[in-house]
């Protein structure tokens, strides 16, 4: 697999630190509130990340922070008038919940800022030993004179950033580039004791200080969003290598922002919108895969009118995984040999599986590989009609599932309402046998309130949803 390195600004051949095995941080969250649909981006396209290297045999370690100690969440909580614990126990849970919605799977580990305190203090005395920070009236800073490399994943050196940040002058600091790796207590303030005085984490050790407690000093791949490069990975790599000496991540990969019709997405424009506003109107399965049809490092544009585009392709998929189980299941499908057709659909299965290899073997392009999919949709509706033999059709069924797996979709399973359905089709079936059609046409009414549409073919009744 090739993957795009924000650091060497090219596509590397993946090779992990140790056969077989791939370790992952991801930056999540801070947890003040609802993830927004921002935040939905790199956790869908990093969690096919993982699943993909998974399919393809590798074991991955996946690990996802929550900051959970922040002035957002400071403000936040004195705003409700409860604690920064209650606050981010909240919003961890509605995380989770609009995580599953949207098809992502847990992290091996999902560990919190504040459950890490004493491994985040181990590493600030450690900058601190080397020289690397320094104690101010206000906490503790990160000196970025003091390390040589500072820049070097943004591609900007000390200078350049200096002269082009919009920095207030701090007179705690050395220099204006330098940021707080513990800050000093507050009144008010959630505090913990430690060498340098009592107060509590900067928001970039963090990072550092978990990823090195579950991953090692070394990891091979750090992703997160386009905008986290500068200042917190660039951060990240600098208190990391200077604390070990050693390089902090062989990899690193960036999705692009998100706009909001064709405008930069802000709480002041109007246009900003939470997970779980936007899926109070939309299966958040459609948000998974308008995310997945795009590159994941391209600029994508959200739009209601592009989400419905992304529910129809998703019930074009939908609806063949339905035929096919139908054809299994009504004894539509013929318990023969493949004909000519259907000999040379399975044999151009492997095919399209790798077409689907290739297209995720080029910097994870998911566009590549729906389109590897629908290749395989359009070929298997072709011979999946009445008659045809259970091996071609169990094939595509098969195939389907598999791709699309990796993928993170069509996960939606059967539930007790399906279930309810199915009996009402059977009954407007006895009906249609008594010849009641008053009854059978209440009944296909009703099947219809419920969200499904019945279509009567050949082998019986078939529903599926609208």
């Amino acid at each position: 697999m090739w993957i795009y390195n924000t650091q060497s600004r090219k596509k590397e051949e993946l090779k992990p630190l140790k056969d077989g095995k791939v370790g992952i941080y991801a930056c999540g969250p801070t947890v003040y509130n609802y993830i927004h649909i921002g935040n939905a981006r790199p956790m869908i396209m990093f969690d096919v990340l993982r699943r993909y290297l998974e399919w393809r045999g590798y074991e991955v370690a996946f690990v996802q922070n929550f900051t959970d100690i922040d002035d957002k969440m400071i403000n936040r909580a004195k705003e409700e008038g409860i604690t920064v614990k209650e606050l981010g126990e909240r919003f961890i849970e509605e995380y989770f919940k609009d995580a599953e919605a949207l098809g992502v799977r847990k992290a091996t580990v999902h560990p919190k800022a504040t459950s890490h305190i004493q491994q985040i203090i181990d590493l600030v005395s450690r900058l601190m030993e080397r020289g690397l920070a320094y104690q101010s009236a206000d906490g503790v800073y990160f000196d970025t004179q003091a390390f040589r490399g500072y820049g070097k994943l943004s591609g900007q050196n000390l200078e350049d950033l200096e002269s082009g940040a919009r920095i207030q002058v701090d007179e705690n600091k050395r220099h204006p580039m330098d940021f707080a790796v513990w800050k000093a207590r507050k009144e008010g303030e959630p505090y913990w004791d430690s060498p340098f005085g009592q107060g509590r984490p900067g928001w970039h050790i963090e990072c550092s200080a978990m990823s090195m407690q579950y991953l090692g000093e070394t990891i091979d791949i750090h992703c997160g969003g386009q905008d986290l490069i500068f200042p917190h990975h660039e951060n990240e790599v600098a208190q990391s290598e200077g604390a070990t000496g050693k390089p902090f991540a062989k990899y690193w990969m960036h999705n692009g922002f998100i706009n909001i019709n064709n405008e930069k997405m802000s709480k002041s424009a109007g246009n900003f919108f939470t997970v779980r506003e936007i899926g109070e109107q939309f299966d958040l399965e459609a948000v998974r895969y308008f995310m997945l049809a795009a590159h994941y490092r391209s600029p994508l544009n959200f739009s209601k009118e592009l989400i419905e585009q992304s529910k129809s392709a998703l019930e074009r998929l939908y609806n063949a995984q339905a035929n096919y189980e139908f054809l299994l299941s009504s004894g539509g499908a013929a318990d023969r040999e493949p004909n000519d057709a259907e000999r040379a659909f399975l044999e151009a299965i492997p095919g399209i599986r790798e077409r689907f290899i290739a297209a995720m073997d080029d910097d994870m392009n998911t566009a590549g590989a729906l389109g590897a999919i629908f290749d395989l949709v359009k070929e298997g509706n072709i011979i999946a009609v009445s008659g045809a033999s259970k091996q071609a059709v169990q094939a595509a069924l098969d195939a389907l599932g598999e791709l699309t797996g990796v993928l993170g979709l069509l996960y939606h399973k059967k539930t007790a309402s399906q279930d309810d359905v199915q009996e009402l089709v059977q009954q407007r079936q006895e009906a249609r046998k008594a010849k009641n059609w008053k009854e059978a046409d209440r009944l296909r009414d009703l099947i219809t309130s419920m969200g499904y549409i019945l279509e009567d073919t050949p082998q019986g009744a078939k529903v599926r949803k609208a």
